[in-house]
């Protein structure tokens, strides 16, 4: 054998070494995966942990139980891998959440990561998101924005609907009150200055002027506000019988009892974020009656009465009466899409995108990457928190105007 010769023998023997290596690596690779790792940044510290704390964590908490406790996820070819979780507290600060999901994809490297709470935090982690390759879905983020943001980033996905939907819908059963002469046409109307207070108040604007309403009162408070005296004495001498708030729970909460005690008791009372959290029908008992927001269940809706008994058994808390199931829902559509498609996180938004999934709120089919069969208001009725828009919707119920006086 010549010199040349042997050098190419020995350069082959070498390659086809070094490929089988790698073959023989791969399946190894497979067998050794132990679980799959799922990331996640919430406000378990600071403002933002009540909402992050009732309608978002419990459902997280909730659904690897259930998956773990079924074996873990399934994989296309069968076989099941049980969550491992990873999480970090974002202390309710925009830069510590960018900072965390940051951290989850490049250093822990985790296999998918969970959305955090609120609509601000949401937008400001979605580059991120679609930086690293993840399937973002939003859920306790209310956007009019969400068909530009698909555009910009194909994986996010967003399933609160946007502010024209909520104001919209108010401002039709407005229209019906003040079309039988129960309340005039006069709208007094606050919003937190974040991005949910923000895409509120920019829809309620021109969907009250085109159903007739002058806001005569439009003001907007820097988040953090716990003093809402001077804003409901103002909104009092208005001469508005309906007055709006988009807030967030710890200004909801402040905003009903300070309004008890100026004695200001608007024939319609709309608040934000919090209004439908159980604690809220507690706190306020007889005084919650007639409260309107956004969301609302149907109580009678039996996928959403189980899906409540397993939350309040494994939890110890009730789930919120509006973004609990839907965040549950969007954690049953990625396990879903994991079965059918693997780890693979393109493949697994491809299937987020296009296909049909059987959840607690029945057969969910996404359109341009949002959920849009959502309820739109609901109302304190009886002790419960009732969706009452759409009304034409199976389920809903009709709303009782005005509200009746404090207690």
């Amino acid at each position: 054998m010549t010199t040349v010769t042997r050098r190419r023998a020995l350069r082959y023997f070498g390659m086809s070494v070094a490929l089988g290596a790698v073959i023989a690596a791969l399946p190894s690779a497979a067998q050794d995966r132990t679980s799959v790792k799922i990331g996640y940044a919430i406000s378990k510290t600071g403002p933002n942990s009540g909402g992050a704390g009732i309608t978002t964590l419990p459902n997280y908490v909730l659904w690897v139980k259930e998956v773990n406790d079924a074996g873990g996820l399934e994989m296309p070819d069968g076989k099941k891998l049980p969550i491992e979780v990873i999480e970090y507290d974002d202390r309710s600060s925009a830069e510590e959440v960018v900072r965390s999901i940051e951290r989850l994809a490049t250093q822990d490297k985790v296999d998918f990561i969970l959305p955090p709470w609120g609509t601000g935090f949401n937008l400001a982690v979605a580059p991120l998101f679609d930086r690293f390759g993840y399937p973002q879905l939003a859920v306790s983020a209310v956007t009019d924005k969400a068909p530009e943001f698909v555009k910009r980033w194909k994986k996010s996905y967003w399933l609160l609907g946007g502010g024209h939907d909520y104001t919209s819908a108010l401002a039709g059963l407005l229209t019906e009150a003040a079309g039988d002469g129960t309340i005039n046409k006069k709208i007094a109307m606050i919003s937190v200055a974040d991005g949910f207070g923000i895409d509120l108040v920019t829809a309620a604007r021109p969907s009250f002027k085109d159903a007739g309403f002058e806001v005569v009162y439009d003001v907007t408070y820097p988040a953090g506000t716990t003093d809402f005296t001077p804003m409901i004495n103002e909104a009092a001498g208005s001469g508005a019988d309906t007055f709006v708030a988009f807030s967030y729970p710890p200004e909801t909460f402040a905003i009903t009892q300070q309004a008890q005690v100026a004695k200001f008791n608007p024939k319609i009372l709309y608040l934000g974020v919090g209004t439908g959290f159980p604690v809220y029908g507690e706190k306020n008992g007889a005084n919650a009656e007639g409260i309107m927001s956004l969301g609302g269940i149907d109580p009678k809706n039996e996928a959403n009465v189980a899906y409540r008994k397993r939350h309040q058994d494994v939890t110890g808390q009730a789930p919120d009466l509006w973004g609990s199931v839907i965040t549950y829902n969007s954690l049953q559509m990625l396990q879903e899409a994991i079965k059918r498609r693997g780890l693979d996180r393109d493949a697994v938004a491809d299937e987020l995108s296009n296909g049909t999934f059987q959840t607690v709120l029945g057969e969910v089919k996404l359109e341009d990457n949002q959920l849009r069969k959502l309820w739109f208001g609901g109302q304190w009725q009886n002790g419960q928190f009732v969706a009452v828009a759409p009304v034409d919707r199976e389920g809903a119920a009709p709303a009782i105007l005005p509200k009746p006086a404090w207690k």
